[in-house]
C-alpha cells in the first residue's frame, strides 16, 4: 500500500490544540509546505524503505555503504532546502518554526524511519551551536549542515556506560591550543554513512574525574574509526556504529565542565523525535489496518458478505489504533507548542517526556494491533507491519529507556514545578473536575510515598488524564476535520478507556499507598 502522508490528521490536531494562537503559526504556510514534503515522502522516500530494510548497511574497508537509492534520496532532500528548514535564514535556512519542523519530521518518519534517523539530528546540532558554539564555529558549520555537505551525529553511550553518563570513560586532553580525544563510542546512529563528503559529530568526552561535572561536549569533524554495525532488530538502513577515537582531534563547545548541559540541548530535540515516530509508526499501521479490514470480506451478516471491520472486535482494534496515533500526536504537539511558546521551561521538560512515553509505546502497541487486525498476513512481509513493528520497537528503549522518562516525571517533574504546571495546563485546557481531582491524587501519592515505586502509575494517570481532555477537544472540533464522524466516534471510544484506565492507576497508588 502506497504511503500517505496523515497531513489533515496533522493540521486537524495543532488546530485544535491552539497553534493558530502562537505568534508565528500560519495555517496556510503549514499545509503548503506539509504537502510539498508529503508528495517528496511519497515518491522518494517511502519507495526506498522496504529495499533498505532488505539490503541494510554494509561494513567494507572500514566505511559504511548505505542501502540502493538512499544516496540520491538525501541528494534530493539536501538540495531541496528540507536540512535547513529551522536553521536561521542568516546561515541560509528557512528560519521555520519547531511546529514547521515537527510537520516534516512525523511524514519523513512515517515514510522512512531509518533514513530519517540518519539525517533528523541536524535541525538539534544546529540548536546546540547556536546555543553554546562560537563565532567562528557556527560560521564553519550550521552552513554545512543545512546544504548536506555535513550530517550530524550524538557519541554519548560507551559500552560501561548507557543511561549512566557518570560511568563515561572516553577522555579529552588538551594538546597545545586544541583537545585530543581517546576512547570509544557504542550505538551511534550514522556514525559512519556514504551520504556526505563529512560528518559532524558531537563526543561527550571526561575532562576530570568530577562525575558529571568532568564531561564536557567536543566537535570531532571527519571520518573516524568504525569498528563494526550492530546487526539489529529493525532500522536495517540506519548503520549502528561502534567507533574509536585515537587522540583524534576536537574542539571544545560550550565551557569545560558544563557537557551534559549543551548535550541536552540536541537530547531534548531528538526526544521530541522520538515521539514523533511512534506517533508515525501508528498513524501507517492505522492506514493499513484500516484499508485490509475494509477490503477484506470475510463472514456473513444477515445473508450478505461481511467486511472484516463490519465484526465489533475488528472495528475496536483499528479504531484503538487510530486513537493512539491522534492522542500521542496531540501530546508531541502540545509540547512542540510549548516549546515554541518557552515562557514554561519546567512545563515543556514534563511534557516532553510524557510525549516520547506515550509515542513510543503507541507505536508499538498500533503496529501489534494492526498485525492482528491483518490476521495470518500481519504476520507476513507483504504488508509491511513486521517492518513497522520492528522499527517502531527501538523507540521505547533509546533517548532515554522509559522507565527512566517514568521516574523523571514522579522525581524531577514534581521537584521542578513540572508537574505544577502541568496541572496548570489541564485546568487551560478545560478539564473536567473530575479529571483534575484523578491528577491531584495522583500528585499526592508521589510526594507521601515512594515516587520512584509510584513512578509509572504516576506517568499513566498523568498520560490518561490528558488523553482524556485531548478527546474532548478533538470531539468538540471534529466539524473542522475532512471526516467528522470518525473523530467523533474514535475520541469517545479512546475518553471511555482513558478515563477508566486514569482511574485504575489511582486504584494502584491507593492500593501501594495503604
Amino acid at each position: 500500500m502506497e504511503f500517505r502522508a496523515p497531513l489533515e490528521d496533522i493540521l486537524f490536531t495543532l488546530s485544535a490544540l491552539g497553534a493558530d494562537r502562537l505568534d508565528h503559526y500560519d495555517a496556510d504556510l503549514t499545509r503548503e509546505i506539509g504537502e510539498h514534503f508529503g508528495r517528496f515522502a511519497t515518491d522518494v522516500l517511502a519507495p526506498i524503505n522496504a529495499i533498505g530494510d532488505a539490503q541494510g548497511c554494509r561494513l567494507e574497508n572500514g566505511r559504511v555503504r548505505m542501502p540502493q537509492g538512499f544516496k540520491e534520496a538525501f541528494d534530493q532532500l539536501a538540495a531541496d532546502g528540507w536540512q535547513g528548514l529551522t536553521a536561521p535564514e542568516d546561515f541560509g535556512g528557512q528560519g521555520q518554526s519547531h511546529i514547521m519542523l515537527g510537520v516534516t519530521s512525523e511524514i519523513f518518519s512515517g515514510a522512512n524511519h531509518a533514513l530519517q534517523m540518519v539525517t533528523g539530528l541536524v535541525p538539534g546540532a544546529i540548536r546546540t551551536l547556536l546555543t553554546f558554539g562560537t563565532e567562528d564555529q557556527k560560521s564553519a558549520y550550521i552552513p554545512k549542515l543545512i546544504d548536506g555537505t555535513m550530517l550530524a551525529t550524538m557519541c554519548l553511550t560507551e559500552p560501561n556506560a548507557g543511561s549512566d553518563l557518570a560511568r563515561i570513560r572516553t577522555r579529552a586532553v588538551r594538546s597545545g591550543g586544541a583537545w585530543k580525544i581517546t576512547g570509544e563510542k557504542i550505538f551511534i546512529s550514522g556514525g559512519d554513512q556514504d551520504l556526505t563528503e563529512d560528518i559532524f559529530h558531537l563526543v561527550l568526552a571526561r575532562t576530570s574525574d568530577d562525575g558529571l561535572k568532568g564531561l564536557s561536549l567536543f566537535i570531532v569533524t571527519g571520518r573516524v574509526s568504525v569498528t563494526r554495525i550492530e546487526e539489529k532488530m529493525g532500522l536495517h538502513a540506519s548503520p549502528t556504529c561502534q567507533i574509536v577515537f585515537d587522540e583524534t582531534m576536537a574542539e571544545l563547545i560550550g565551557s569545560e565542565g558544563q557537557g551534559l548541559m549543551a548535550m541536552f540541548t540536541m537530547m531534548n530535540h531528538a526526544r521530541i523525535d522520538v515521539a514523533l515516530q511512534g506517533v508515525a509508526h501508528a498513524a501507517r499501521a492505522f492506514d493499513l489496518a484500516n484499508a485490509y479490514a475494509h477490503d477484506r470480506v470475510q463472514g456473513q451478516f444477515n445473508g450478505s458478505d461481511a467486511r472484516l471491520i463490519d465484526h465489533d472486535d475488528v472495528r475496536r482494534m483499528v479504531d484503538d489504533i487510530d486513537a493512539l496515533a491522534l492522542m500521542s500526536r496531540g501530546i508531541a504537539h502540545l509540547a512542540m507548542i510549548e516549546l515554541e511558546r518557552g515562557d514554561k521551561p519546567a512545563l515543556i521538560e514534563f511534557l516532553t517526556s510524557m510525549a516520547k512515553v506515550f509515542g513510543s509505546e503507541a507505536g508499538i502497541r498500533a503496529a501489534e494491533t494492526g498485525m492482528q487486525v491483518l490476521g495470518g498476513y500481519g504476520y507476513l512481509t507483504e504488508y509491511g507491519l513486521d517492518q513497522t513493528y520492528r522499527d517502531a520497537r527501538i523507540t521505547a528503549i533509546y533517548e532515554g529507556a522509559n522507565g527512566i522518562h517514568t521516574r523523571t516525571l514522579a522525581t524531577r517533574g514534581i521537584k521542578s514545578g513540572g508537574a505544577e504546571a502541568f496541572g496548570g495546563l489541564l485546568q487551560d485546557l478545560g478539564a473536567p473536575q473530575d479529571a483534575q481531582e484523578r491528577w491531584a491524587q495522583a500528585v499526592d501519592h508521589v510526594q507521601r510515598g515512594s515516587a520512584t515505586h509510584m513512578a509509572p502509575y504516576f506517568y499513566h494517570v498523568a498520560a490518561q488524564v490528558l488523553v482524556s481532555v485531548l478527546s474532548h477537544h478533538y470531539e468538540a472540533q471534529a466539524d473542522t476535520h475532512p471526516d467528522p464522524d470518525r473523530i467523533r466516534r474514535v475520541a469517545r471510544h479512546f475518553r471511555i478507556h482513558a478515563d477508566a484506565e486514569a482511574t485504575k492507576g489511582i486504584f494502584i497508588m491507593n492500593a501501594l499507598c495503604a
